[in-house]
């Protein structure tokens, strides 16, 4: 457990430390955020849909975790590059532990970027519909940076180059952030975007946001939790096992 605890804590310390980092990672979100959640907003009412706002606001705070996650794998091919990896690797632990304490960090820090969002959604005027569902959707993003996280670990884990890891990520990020229901309602789309969107395991992880936050879901509270539960262990076993197979 101390080096579950010890690699959480250095992930936890390199973010903090890091305020440009912060700052930086804070840019798409608010652009999404403020530019799409005004510019869209009286067309989204209009046609009837209600606030576009408390809409989009679910849907920013799943990109702005899903990129952080995902894109804390490229941590693990800095470090192998700069040998801290490989003097973390040839201690006497677990590198089953090591991932996982790895894996926490990264969605540890996911998780303030997703709460730091939430407080920038509130001041650009978002609303949760219920104050005291807001740590039920704190738990959710927990769950989700989990799943990206160790998805993110995977996919480092086979590569060293990280120009190459980064190609890969944008991707895999970006077809899974517009085809999540994160920018537009999941109802009636065409037959075979629905079939992406019900196997893009965002589409719950935002759906689950917008069940706690702004009392509307497509596909139910527990199917979200069930499907994200799922698929998270089984990220985290795919990247447990490409991990260890890691040459340094």
């Amino acid at each position: 457990m101390s080096t579950i605890y010890i690699l959480w804590l250095r992930q936890l310390k390199r973010y903090v430390r890091s305020r440009s980092r912060i700052i930086g990672s804070l840019g798409q979100p608010i652009l999404f955020l403020l530019s799409l959640g005004y510019g869209f907003g009286p067309i989204f009412q209009r046609a009837g849909q209600g606030n576009y706002l408390e809409f989009l606001a679910p849907g920013i705070i799943g990109m702005s975790i899903i990129f952080t996650s995902i894109f804390s794998g490229m941590e693990i091919i800095w470090d192998r590059q700069f040998g801290f990896l490989k003097e973390t690797l040839v201690a006497p632990v677990s590198r089953f532990n090591i991932m996982i304490g790895r894996t926490l960090g990264g969605a540890t820090v996911a998780t303030f970027q997703g709460i730091i969002v939430f407080v920038i959604a509130v001041i650009a005027g978002f609303r949760p519909y219920h104050w005291g569902m807001v740590p039920g959707a704190i738990l959710m993003m927990l769950l989700v940076s989990l799943l990206f996280t160790a998805l993110g670990t995977a996919v480092a884990s086979l590569l060293e180059d990280m120009q190459g890891f980064q190609l890969i990520i944008n991707f895999l990020v970006m077809p899974m952030f517009f085809l999540s229901g994160a920018l537009f309602p999941l109802q009636g789309l065409p037959a075979a975007i629905d079939i992406i969107a019900r196997i893009d395991p965002l589409s719950y992880g935002v759906d689950g946001f917008r069940a706690l936050l702004v009392n509307t879901s497509h596909f139910g509270l527990v199917q979200d939790i069930g499907i994200l539960g799922i698929v998270t262990a089984a990220f985290l076993l795919i990247g447990s096992y490409f991990f260890s197979r890691i040459q340094v």
